[in-house]
């Protein structure tokens, strides 16, 4: 099938105006919605050298006396990946409103800093309703997704609302800002370059080139390595002080998803070992929705961690050599399994018509002690807003029992996880001896 011609098309650019038009009909029919004037309409700003489409930086180029344009190949291959990104509605990602109101951010034109953005304007819009479209210079979109038209707010007990994106456009959005951090970078080491080497070598094939320009030509960016545990056996309280530490995490792919660029490093809170270095949307996504330090509610985030992605998550989980030795969880996330899996059968259902039966109110766990004791740490297991009034504790389970349920489960669950697990896995552990804790709740007995 021929090639539709684009107008103003020359030697393979296009105008902004038959880019914009370009994007909106390669990307109509994608999960992900996207803006009709991505590369001319704030934030995008082709005098910055380059325009961000999904999570692929295009380079502007300028003719002399000329307007803008872009490479039509580029512009369908940023369409290209955006519409093979699958979105699900259900899957959330909170992005705001964190303790109280946002600080009034005024970023500039770059870079993307979508958070910032997005909280901005919502202090702009006073909360109240989806804020408006992009008037008097606000975003109207960003890296050309129009993040309004998935924007979810929510409100809890009639007073704090929070707004929510759909998990596959908060990792668009961090690939996106990702992406322009090392095009700038690479963009600043080489004006340095020459700006020691020849600082006027620049100038003189700019005029040779007949005038056609580049604010910021083109640059590749260096490619993400994906993460090979060379992090295993660290301690975060000492490698999250060493220098250059926050760059080099940066240059991984999360190691959950192995989809978008890493962000933090992930550790377990109980053994203080390096998990992984993992991106902004599944570090979210692991956090326990607490309530209370030793409390916590039993979201919908579980059926990922614990049912539909649960080999992932498990093999990330034990990339922390304590959790490892003692095929074991963190508390907190032990606690969600028992409640999750463990109790799954004892959890009350509610008819609800030719639909069948709807599982009751809300399951929340808590506990008492500590991993540290195990004889005295017990796990309670409750429900609320239960639709009939109730609010039913459905079981007391020791600590040791939810850590042999879960060993068992693991077993049958994920059975090379668990191999390389137990107390006689011991490689890649500190050859130090490690203090012991006594469980003072009966005799003869210790942890660790």
């Amino acid at each position: 099938m021929s090639e539709r011609v684009i107008p103003g098309r020359r030697g393979g650019l296009i105008t902004l105006g038959a880019a914009d038009a370009l994007w909106a009909s390669l990307t109509a029919g994608g999960a992900v919605p996207t803006a009709s004037a991505a590369l001319t309409c704030s934030p995008a700003d082709a005098r910055a050298g380059y325009v961000l489409l999904g999570g692929r930086v295009v380079a502007t180029v300028q003719a002399s006396g000329g307007p803008c344009g872009v490479s039509e190949i580029e512009v369908r291959r940023a369409a290209a990946e955006l519409n093979a990104v699958a979105m699900d509605d259900q899957d959330l990602v909170r992005i705001g409103l964190f303790r109280g109101a946002p600080q009034l951010v005024r970023s500039g034109n770059t870079p993307l800093r979508w958070r910032q953005r997005i909280s901005r304007e919502l202090l702009e819009s006073g909360y109240a309703g989806r804020p408006a479209r992009g008037e008097g210079g606000r975003p109207y979109h960003l890296a050309g997704i129009d993040w309004r038209r998935i924007l979810v707010e929510q409100t809890r007990d009639r007073t704090v609302r929070t707004w929510w994106l759909p998990r596959a456009v908060v990792r668009l959005l961090d690939a996106a800002e990702h992406a322009e951090t090392q095009w700038l970078q690479a963009g600043r080491t080489r004006e340095e370059s020459a700006a020691v080497t020849e600082p006027s070598a620049r100038h003189g094939q700019a005029r040779a080139a007949g005038g056609r320009r580049s604010a910021d030509p083109p640059c590749p960016t260096v490619p993400l390595r994906p993460y090979n545990g060379e992090l295993k056996g660290h301690l975060y309280s000492a490698l999250s002080r060493k220098p250059g530490i926050s760059r080099k995490v940066a240059g991984w792919t999360c190691a959950v998803c192995r989809t978008a660029p890493a962000a933090v490093l992930d550790h377990c809170h109980e053994h203080g070992y390096v998990r992984a270095p993992v991106c902004h949307s599944c570090n979210t996504q692991e956090r326990p929705d607490h309530l209370y330090s030793n409390d916590i509610r039993v979201a919908d985030h579980y059926t990922r961690l614990f049912d539909t992605h649960i080999g992932d998550w498990l093999c990330h989980w034990h990339r922390c050599l304590g959790c490892r030795a003692r095929t074991t969880l963190p508390l907190p996330h032990l606690a969600a399994w028992t409640a999750y899996i463990a109790c799954r059968s004892l959890r009350p259902t509610h008819p609800r018509g030719s639909r069948g039966r709807k599982p009751c109110g809300v399951l929340r766990v808590s506990w008492t002690g500590s991993h540290k004791t195990p004889r005295s740490c017990w796990l309670t297991v409750a429900v609320d807003f239960c639709p009939s009034g109730e609010h039913r504790i459905l079981a007391r389970i020791p600590y040791r029992e939810a850590a042999e349920r879960f060993g068992t489960w693991l077993t049958e669950t994920a059975p090379a996880v668990a191999a390389a697990a137990g107390p006689d896995r011991l490689d890649g552990l500190p050859t130090r001896s490690r203090p012991v804790i006594a469980d003072t709740s009966s005799e003869g007995l210790a942890l660790f």
